[in-house]
């Protein structure tokens, strides 16, 4: 067995290419990538990329396996209750025909979909499925069939090594070293869903974070112009990108994670991008894991990740001692390589680029929010600071100055790379559609450790001096805690955290120990892994929380194998979807029907605004930012409320409404307005 650097043949970590085109596929095959993950035209997490048909598919797999390349199907989609047989028969046609060495999921149906589709591949949690803490590994190693956890990316290598420690044996660990970074934390993200109905858990986020903030900007700030209601322009440049993160790129630190052998996968994000981009960042981690104590290699890696085409890079939180936060408002975070402003008059605008521009070029002028951003493609060869004319539409005059970006490129030697492996593939046979039907969630047979559940629980951050006479949820926490022998724990539903990081892992297990030894005995769970905390303790009631994103009877199952005893179903549904989920779980159901719904949680704090005042886009939409410990949470100005629809929910059977109120910094107005988010979409 050769050795690379000391580290030996066997502990080598694969490097995972994104592939969202056939293009980027093959350029993942000429690249040498260890292995590829894409996803389907449905059930993917980027369903913003072109991704791929089950017949496309084959011949890519086929070609990838010839070459002893391993290839995992992205099934990462929150899964509504409509979508169990249609992802259950996708399930089944790709073990018949494409033969994937792995899904990867985050939605827990799919873990019964394997089980009645005999899937012969893996199955990887996804970091959607926010296993954060080094005690949840033991909890999914006894979950059949899961042999990889992708880790969240805001772990620091420190985190990284606790969750490595405490991998149980035979299960492994995927880092991500290379890709965009959002704002939200995976899994925790519903802002795109709250502005519009398309859902970051089912892969159409239209990405509000990216979008340009104004603190202290006034919705209502407008003039008269034309007989028209007009936005001040200059209000809007004003605005700056307080949430757009830049892109994660360990480079050179990666040689840290060679020591870790549990780590068994370094992981490219980048499936909405090109084949140049998937080329040149897996070539150049390739040199960082082969021969990164070579000086010239390592120069020659950045040289690649530097032109790959991405966002500029941040080591983000990689290193605990030398933290990077990724946000910075004075620099661009517009994908693509920066080739140059806009100049001349608006009409015969043109460009003097900073480097030559080949034929099939791609530019992006401006940023994806402006009105008038456009892409153009490069027909022919442009000199370095030559003059190519802009070819635009007259609705999309940008103003002189406004930059322009090289988003994908084709050089000659990459395209004939990525004809010579197309020649390789096989047309595939044709086969039959598969005709499976999911297995319904049997209701009953559960037996209920509580069988007295309140019909109706306010959710608040802390009590006060407050005696609580009715039914209460309240978050755990250390202040919350000292006063406990004052709060009667029969009136008291414990809530857990969004998410809970290794750093914090100790802190909590004390916290619940000591809430177990005051007689607390009701808990809210909003990550099913949380359940690792309280170990073989009896007579408790476990609910699982809202965000554990719950959408369909065969997830809820799955929690109820764990020890749930009832669920509150995720607020990323609709009317539909809600009204039919009772009839078919096998648990007692709750939903939030009123209350201050997050529109992310994340680890970043935006340092350019302060906690409690609100900020707004140019569209008048208003937030502002709260922080409890190294959480952080963005809130809108106007509630859910679906509290209009609560007979037709509770004649559907939902035994439990639950109203969250959090506390009202004093600059923030809550303006009234419908709450109704998703209630009238069919939420894609």
């Amino acid at each position: 067995m050769h050795k690379k650097d000391n580290i030996t043949e066997s502990s080598v970590p694969l490097i995972l290419a994104p592939a969202g085109n056939k293009a980027s596929f093959l350029s993942a095959l000429a690249a040498g990538a260890d292995a590829i993950y894409c996803g389907l035209k449905s059930f993917s997490a980027r369903m913003e990329a072109k991704n791929f048909s089950v017949e496309e598919l084959i011949p890519l797999v086929q070609l990838a396996h010839e070459k002893q390349k391993e290839v995992y199907i992205t099934l990462n989609s929150l899964v509504k209750p409509d979508d169990l047989d249609p992802a259950g028969r996708l399930l089944d046609r790709l073990n018949r025909q494409v033969k994937p060495d792995a899904i990867i999921i985050q939605d827990l149906s799919l873990l019964q979909l394997v089980r009645q589709t005999e899937f012969s591949g893996d199955i990887h949690l996804s970091t959607l499925a926010a296993v954060s803490f080094p005690s949840a590994l033991e909890m999914v190693r006894k979950i059949r069939g899961v042999n990889r956890i992708v880790l969240p990316r805001e772990l620091n290598i420190d985190e990284i090594r606790a969750m490595a420690q405490a991998c149980p044996r035979g299960q492994e660990l995927e880092v991500f070293v290379h890709g965009a970074l959002c704002y939200g934390i995976s899994g925790r993200c519903y802002w795109s869903s709250y502005m519009g109905g398309k859902s970051g858990l089912r892969g159409r986020c239209v990405q509000p974070c990216r979008r340009l903030y104004q603190e202290n900007f006034r919705a209502d700030t407008t003039r008269k112009r034309k007989g028209k209601d007009a936005r001040i322009g200059t209000k809007e440049r004003k605005g700056k990108r307080f949430f757009s993160c830049q892109d994660l790129s360990l480079d050179v630190l990666v040689k840290v994670l060679l020591s870790i052998p549990e780590i068994k996968v370094w992981k490219i994000e980048g499936r909405k991008k090109g084949p140049h981009y998937v080329f040149y960042t897996v070539k150049a981690y390739q040199m960082l894991r082969d021969q990164g104590n070579d000086p010239q290699m390592k120069k020659a890696a950045m040289g690649l990740l530097s032109r790959a085409l991405g966002r500029p890079g941040t080591h983000y939180y990689f290193l605990p001692q030398r933290p990077q936060n990724p946000l910075n408002i004075n620099a661009q975070t517009g994908s693509g390589l920066f080739i140059g402003k806009v100049k001349g008059e608006k009409q015969n605008p043109c460009l003097i680029p900073r480097e030559e521009l080949l034929p099939g070029d791609v530019l992006r002028i401006g940023y994806e929010d402006e009105s008038w951003h456009s892409v153009q493609k490069i027909t022919r060869y442009v000199p370095k600071n030559g003059r190519f004319n802009l070819k635009l539409s007259s609705r999309k005059q940008p103003s002189n100055g406004a930059p322009v970006f090289l988003t994908d490129r084709r050089e000659k030697a990459l395209n004939e790379l990525l004809t010579r492996l197309e020649r390789e593939c096989k047309d595939p046979p044709p086969a039959p559609d598969s005709d499976f039907h999911a297995g319904k969630s049997k209701k009953g047979g559960i037996r209920l450790k509580r069988k007295q559940i309140p019909s109706e629980l306010t959710v608040i951050r802390n009590p006060g001096k407050a005696k609580l006479k009715k039914q209460t949820g309240i978050w755990l926490s250390e202040i919350v805690n000292s006063r406990f022998p004052v709060l009667n724990s029969r009136f008291i539903w414990w809530w857990l955290p969004p998410v809970i990081w290794p750093e914090e892992e100790k802190k909590w297990k004390s916290l619940i120990d000591s809430a177990l030894k005051k007689g607390a005995r009701d808990f809210v769970l909003n990550a099913p892994w949380q359940m690792a905390f309280f170990g073989a303790t009896k007579d408790l009631n476990f609910w699982a929380g809202p965000f554990c994103n719950l959408s369909n009877a065969l997830a809820i199952r799955t929690i109820a194998d764990f020890g749930f005893s009832g669920a509150v179903v995720s607020p990323e549904l609709g009317r539909k979807d809600y009204l039919q989920l009772p009839e078919q779980s096998p648990l007692p159901l709750g939903i939030v029907i009123s209350g201050n719904w997050p529109l992310c949680i994340s680890r970043i704090f935006p340092e350019n605004l302060k906690t409690g005042v609100p900020f707004t886009s140019p569209k008048g939409e208003q937030g502002w930012v709260s922080q409890y410990g190294s959480e952080v949470r963005i809130y809108p100005n106007w509630k859910l409320d679906i509290s209009s629809e609560k007979e037709k929910l509770r004649k559907a059977g939902y035994r439990l409404f639950i109203d969250i109120i959090e506390p009202i910094p004093e600059k923030v107005k809550i303006k009234k307005r419908p709450g109704m988010w998703n209630w009238e979409l069919d939420i894609l």
